[in-house]
């Protein structure tokens, strides 16, 4: 599949060291940040300036902790996931639901639900990205903002094999492709924290 919409990547690129299932390996609760309190609060500034205020929001691979700016109230918050307690503890969520997204691409809700999608951390353990994004695209009202975040840190044997062979800027362009074949448009790249004095943290954010 993946080469009908992704043929100028090699053979294997989505291929993971460690291919057990995925919700055994998430099941135990991980209520830690997985990018430290610098790049959180470049995370939560981007947020601020991008999803408006109650804004239907949908949190794509989420955790315990969704870093949007606690002072703004949005209409809902619907949160997706891997392990049932960690979402449960997430006060921003208002509902949520797991479902493992490299076995079933398809979301159970409804088309332009949304106003706002977020994907903090996560990107590098799709293997069918283009179909998960082209679901959020489907969710989204047009010209609402998808923002996929990540940094240098990832739980390795389960990243997909390319995003372990590139660099940051190699990565960026990776996401970008992704947005790219499943319809985004309005695609840009922010380096939100550089990695000097904090996590390193990059926004690649585009429009349905």
């Amino acid at each position: 599949m993946m080469d009908d919409v992704l043929p100028e990547l090699p053979p294997g690129a989505f291929l993971k060291q460690e291919r057990g299932d995925d919700l055994a390996f998430y099941a135990p609760p991980r209520l830690v940040t997985h990018i430290d309190e610098a790049a959180v609060t470049a995370l939560r500034e981007h947020y601020r300036a991008t999803i408006p205020e109650q804004a239907r929001v949908l949190d794509l691979m989420s955790s315990w902790v969704s870093h949007l700016p606690p002072e703004r109230e949005y209409a809902e918050v619907v949160g997706h996931g891997m392990n049932a307690q960690e979402l449960a503890t997430n006060p921003r969520l208002d509902r949520w639901f797991v479902q493992d997204l490299n076995r079933n691409g398809t979301l159970p809700l409804d088309d332009r639900a949304f106003d706002a999608a977020l994907c903090c951390v996560g990107v590098q353990y799709l293997e069918q990205p283009v179909a998960v994004f082209t679901e959020v695209r489907r969710v989204l009202s047009p010209g609402s903002p998808l923002i996929v975040s990540f940094s240098n840190r990832c739980f390795p044997t389960k990243a997909v094999a390319i995003w372990l062979s590139l660099d940051t800027v190699g990565r960026s362009a990776l996401v970008r492709l992704y947005l790219e074949r499943a319809g985004f448009g309005a695609i840009q790249v922010d380096v939100l924290a550089d990695g000097r004095t904090s996590d390193p943290l990059v926004a690649v954010s585009a429009r349905a």
